[in-house]
């Protein structure tokens, strides 16, 4: 395992002891312990770190949606453990984006591989997002040229294809993007009706 940053909020001191015994035997990692969870948000923050290790013995809704929250979960991987739970903590869970909740405390001996499927997940959650939002803007790109298409369409009597070829050469003219092209042509016919 790579060496990394390692936040762990932990109220316990004996517990973050095990917790950073086991986290050093699986590798030479740069570990903070955070006991108080007073300003969590602003010391996990300033830290950003690769990974946040949080250990709750049974949390509510509410300290559950704050540490994961805070602990930054689009960001980076978390791993939540917990000593007891239910369906609606659970997914809240996971709702909040916590990459790994583990019922039934925290262990020792599992760490380093709750860990690797922490961060093997959050890695996938990641790239979908990134996909998803390519996606989106890709999606929402068409829109604006289709708009502005069938506006060159209506008021130059283009066929489809040379509406969008002027577009295009437009674009190239300019030194701009087509959807830039678009978006000015739509924004300004909007302005004229």
């Amino acid at each position: 395992m790579q060496r990394l940053s390692i936040v762990v909020v932990e109220r316990d001191a004996e517990r973050a002891r095990l917790v950073i015994d086991s986290l050093r035997a699986a590798g030479d990692h740069d570990i903070l312990v955070i006991s108080d969870e007073g300003g969590l948000a602003r010391q996990i923050s300033s830290r950003n770190p690769d990974v946040v290790l949080i250990d709750v013995a049974n949390p509510s809704r509410d300290t559950l949606e704050e540490l994961a929250l805070a602990s930054g979960p689009l960001e980076r991987p978390v791993a939540m453990f917990v000593d007891r739970t239910d369906g609606g903590l659970t997914r809240a869970a996971i709702e909040a984006g916590v990459s790994a909740y583990v019922v039934d405390g925290l262990r020792p001996e599992r760490i380093t591989p709750i860990l690797d499927a922490a961060i093997a997940r959050f890695q996938v959650f990641r790239r979908m997002r990134s996909e998803l939002e390519t996606t989106r803007r890709a999606l929402e790109e068409r829109k604006v040229i289709d708009r502005a298409k069938g506006l060159l369409m209506k008021a130059r009597g283009l066929s489809e294809e040379e509406a969008y070829a002027l577009l295009r050469r437009t674009a190239m003219d300019q030194g701009r993007k087509v959807v830039d092209v678009a978006q000015a042509l739509v924004t300004a016919a909007g302005l004229l009706s």
